[in-house]
């Protein structure tokens, strides 16, 4: 199985990480069969699994009730929870809580939350808790309401600066990785190579340890995905074709035929 401890010690020599989102048993189950290093139980299971225009109404039930179905499905890659808006930066003995649950009762592996000058303190605490943490910086969709958008960060050098302090102080205080989500690639670039932990970028271009995706862009269900993404299947129209099929072989009787029952 792979820990935290693995992926920190991951060198420029290994293969590249691979990190997907995963949100359900049959699709970790899928993802865990072909290798992916690290399943994210991410707060997107919002807006690609439970109907929300975004990530911020997902609750810390939730995503325990998903990172449980993940947790017993795999048995070889990380399994990281995604701390939801507003379950780990009001109050750090709440946080504790919160992140200890998805290791304590739903089998996570590590924990993973949107980072800033006032998550410092806290992944320091919930390592010396014995909770990994991977910090996630650049672009924070949690964030929305304060930035105004999610467009590309650290385009300006005051914001790349931020970006570099702050994976350096997260690295410090004992996070075992850094997520960076569309910022520019020279900046991922410079970030991998000062860190001594590994980086994982989502639309951060070719230079960091590994790459990660949202599984739903990856599978190509849903009418968009961002700029950075990729489809590599068109599982969509698949499950539309099994869906019409279904209705259709009902319909006209052919479904169930004698295959299906018996007298």
């Amino acid at each position: 199985m792979t820990t935290a401890k693995d992926i920190r010690m991951h060198s420029d020599d290994d293969d590249p990480l691979t990190f997907l989102t995963a949100y359900d048993a049959p699709t970790a189950r899928i993802l865990d069969e072909a290798g992916i290093d690290m399943l994210l139980v991410g707060d997107s299971v919002g807006n690609t699994m439970l109907g929300y225009d975004s990530t911020l109404p997902v609750t810390v039930d939730e995503i325990a009730s998903h990172t449980g179905a993940v947790a017993r499905a795999t048995e070889d890659a990380l399994i990281i929870a995604d701390m939801p808006f507003m379950s780990y930066g009001a109050n750090e003995d709440e946080a504790i809580r919160n992140c200890g649950r998805m290791l304590k009762e739903e089998g996570a592996a590590a924990i993973k939350h949107e980072s800033g000058p006032h998550t410092v303190g806290l992944t320091e605490r919930l390592v010396n808790n014995g909770i990994p943490v991977m910090a996630h910086l650049g672009l924070n969709p949690q964030s929305v309401h304060e930035i105004g958008d999610l467009k590309r960060r650290g385009t300006s050098e005051e914001e790349a600066q931020e970006i570099r302090e702050m994976a350096l102080k997260h690295q410090e205080a004992g996070a075992f990785a850094v997520l960076l989500e569309h910022i520019p690639a020279t900046l991922a670039k410079e970030i991998t190579e000062e860190l001594e932990i590994p980086t994982i970028g989502i639309g951060a271009g070719p230079y960091t340890s590994g790459q990660g995706l949202i599984v739903t862009d990856i599978f190509g269900i849903g009418d968009w995905i961002p700029p950075f993404a990729k489809k590599f299947a068109e599982v969509e129209r698949e499950m539309e074709k099994a869906a019409n099929g279904y209705r259709e072989a009902v319909i006209e009787g052919r479904f169930p035929s004698s295959d299906h029952y018996q007298e």
